[in-house]
């Protein structure tokens, strides 16, 4: 047992994500906001927190991703809420019919497939008007809409309900499937019955598509099965609101340990949980320490993916307009100076030595950096909408030396560093306005899918920490 304990304080270590993480569900079971772009809210697109669509209002826990519209008002009925009155009547009148029950769940699944083909051509826009957000956008809203919906009130470790992980994979395969049909063209020579060979254009899978959609679709099986492992626990849930010195559980009494300050004060509607009084047993302890270490591995492969897509996204006229003259006044006069003077230039030191108390001052640090790095890129005469991955590629040597693509580099690497030190953080304003002027579809589905996994990678590590917590703090106790 003390090597376990050993093994488990090591590999702590290793951690951004402590083991006392807080659940990072923005979903609260009786207050659920949703951010909007528009009004300039910076925490629209969030990283680890299942928000809803910030062009939309929030699911129905009950429905499918269904986005708001004229259809959710008051007094007015869904075409999906009429098709489940209708099924649920069907099954009452013939309970014991089975091809009639497989009939009405065919027609179901047809009245939702006819209700998402609508809003993806209205974009959103149930007056029919042409006032819709475009397609890339809907989707993106549909995804994340739909992981709100689906793992919005999810908040322990244990297996998805059956009817949950049902409506997840048949959505997410419906909205997946656009994807088959983003193809690029390419030469590829045919040989004919005369023995000739002729160079004609073929079309194959897009390249970001082939590559990143296998992966996610991995990643999201695999973040389902660790959910599914944890079945049968020797821990438990307590809600908060219902908790006491002592609490049941088959027949005996057990100490359940208050949760700690910071999650009181923040997330002090998520329950807590509880393990007996002796602690969790060596096989527990191996199993949590093994599906933390996977879900971490998912968090970060999927963050991977989406930075990757985030970066290869045109950056918005809108958001080069706003763009400060001078990137020294965005930063600061101390800042600038030690990025451009220090000859080592450590972004680790640079941010020890700031003072960042919260995750909010941490995303307007983050802002600022990013808007000035932009501002001494396009000083050196690059194209600001290109990726900046290809231009940096063609920059001569001399180039490299100058003076503002060495503020450029030294920027990169801080908010680099600085994602890395609050894996937790927020859209920054420009992703969030890349993902709101979006055209491009393939890349608003693998940015969507990408971030809604990664929150939940993060959410599952941060559970497992908690529960590893709690059986340090009993053993401790003990």
């Amino acid at each position: 047992m003390d090597s376990i304990s050993n093994s488990e304080e090591n590999s702590d270590m290793g951690y951004q994500l402590s083991a006392s993480s807080l659940d990072q569900i923005d979903q609260s079971p009786t207050d659920t906001t949703s951010y909007s772009i528009i009004s300039g809210e910076s925490f629209a697109y969030c990283r680890t927190s299942s928000v809803t669509s910030a062009f939309s209002e929030h699911t129905d826990d009950n429905s499918c991703s269904e986005a708001a519209s004229p259809n959710f008002w008051p007094g007015m009925k869904t075409p999906t809420r009429a098709a489940l009155s209708r099924l649920g009547m069907k099954q009452h009148r013939y309970p014991f019919d089975e091809k009639q029950r497989d009939e009405d769940t065919m027609e179901l699944e047809l009245e939702l497939m006819k209700e998402r083909f609508s809003k993806l051509l209205l974009g959103e826009d149930m007056s029919g008007s042409g006032k819709g957000v475009c397609t890339a956008v809907t989707i993106s809203n549909a995804i994340t809409n739909l992981y709100a919906s689906v793992f919005g009130q999810h908040q322990k470790l244990e297996p998805l309900r059956p009817d949950k992980k049902l409506m997840w994979k048949r959505e997410m395969n419906c909205l997946l499937s656009v994807c088959d049909y983003i193809v690029e063209l390419a030469p590829a020579l045919q040989t004919l019955k005369d023995g000739n060979t002729l160079e004609v254009m073929t079309s194959r899978p897009r390249s970001d598509i082939y590559i990143n959609l296998p992966a996610l679709r991995k990643l999201d099986a695999m973040l389902l099965d660790i959910l599914d492992s944890f079945e049968e626990t020797e821990f438990w849930y307590a809600d908060p609101g219902s908790m006491s010195g002592n609490s049941t559980r088959s027949g005996s009494f057990r100490r359940i340990l208050q949760p700690q300050p910071q999650r009181v004060d923040e997330k002090w509607w998520l329950p807590v949980p509880c393990v007996p009084s002796t602690g969790l047993s060596e096989k527990s302890i191996k199993h949590l320490l093994q599906k933390r270490d996977c879900a971490y591995q998912i968090h970060k492969a999927s963050l991977s993916i989406n930075n990757s897509i985030l970066a290869e996204m045109e950056i918005p006229e809108s958001y080069i307009a706003t763009l400060p003259k001078s990137g020294k006044a965005s930063v600061g006069d101390t800042i600038y100076r030690y990025m451009y003077t220090t000859e080592k230039f450590s972004p680790g030191c640079l941010l020890d030595s700031l003072d960042i108390g919260s995750e909010h001052e941490a995303l307007e640090f983050a802002d600022k950096v990013e808007a000035s790095m932009h501002t001494w890129r396009r000083k050196c005469g690059t194209h600001s909408k290109s990726s900046w991955g290809v231009v940096k590629d063609l920059v001569s040597e001399i180039d490299r030396n100058d003076k503002n693509n060495v503020l450029a580099a030294r920027a990169e690497t801080l908010l680099f560093c600085l994602k890395q030190r609050y894996p937790e953080l927020s859209q920054t304003t420009l992703d969030t306005s890349k993902i709101q002027y979006n055209r491009d579809v393939g890349q608003a589905i693998l940015e969507s899918y990408s971030r809604v996994l990664e929150g939940l990678a993060f959410n599952i590590v941060a559970w497992i920490g908690d529960v590893l917590f709690v059986h340090k703090t009993m053993k401790k106790r003990d």
